[in-house]
């Protein structure tokens, strides 16, 4: 099977699963996507979501989060990882965004990465959620899910990871390939106890083969146990 099939087949497979892969980042407006992934930074989306539930009642545009003790900032998001960087972050990105864009979240890929607290991931979420600009975005899920799946080798770098999906993948699905990749590392193939004894991808999936080895080893195992004990009563 060629990469490109290969990959086809991988797809098709995830979205029969999860046909309704989305954002599951709550927001209304590409600002407010922005700081809703900067704060998911090694933290789940459903934490970030309690967040900026609230978040987002106080604190309606730029000028808003700049206007308040960066202490103040820091205690309305304590519930967040690294809760002290990124309410830094988010006043320095805010004076940016005011100062040389007019208080809008820039569109241009380019310009986002020079936000403070935004990198490459995130300004990819922004583009593509935000604006429609087609990216895949390669968090903690995408990856594992790629390099399991020997999309990408072991030793990938992240970038790496992005460039060999979108080579595989036609440009007009790289936005959903990014939330449906999601959706499967965050429901089935998980990073503790992945699923493997129910994907439908387990006969291409050389992680998963190995994976299952142990249990069918344990199975043999507990099956030649009983055969002997059945054999020593017998005798």
């Amino acid at each position: 099977m060629k990469a490109k099939e290969r990959m086809r087949r991988i797809l098709d497979d995830m979205t029969e699963m999860f046909p309704d892969a989305h954002c599951e980042l709550r927001h209304s407006n590409p600002f407010e996507l922005t700081i809703a992934v900067l704060l998911s930074a090694q933290c789940t989306d459903e934490t970030v979501n309690r967040v900026t539930e609230s978040l987002f009642q106080k604190y309606k545009k730029p000028e808003d989060y700049i206007a308040v003790p960066l202490e103040e900032l820091e205690q309305d998001i304590r519930r967040i990882g690294l809760f002290r960087s990124k309410a830094s972050n988010i006043q320095k990105l805010c004076h940016l965004v005011i100062d040389k864009y007019g208080g809008d979240v820039p569109r241009e890929h380019e310009q986002l990465t020079e936000l403070p607290g935004v990198g490459r991931k995130t300004a990819n979420v922004v583009v593509s959620n935000a604006f429609g600009v087609p990216a895949i975005a390669v968090d903690t899920h995408v990856e594992r899910v790629s390099k399991r799946l020997s999309i990408a080798k072991p030793d990938d770098s992240v970038l790496e990871v992005e460039k060999k999906l979108m080579k595989l993948v036609p440009r007009e699905e790289w936005t959903q390939t990014h939330h449906t990749l999601i959706f499967f590392g965050r429901y089935h193939c998980k990073a503790q106890q992945p699923k493997c004894e129910i994907c439908p991808l387990l006969d291409i999936c050389k992680e998963g083969a190995r994976r299952m080895k142990p249990a069918a080893s344990s199975r043999v195992s507990k099956k030649t146990a009983t055969g002997s004990k059945a054999k020593a009563k017998q005798g």
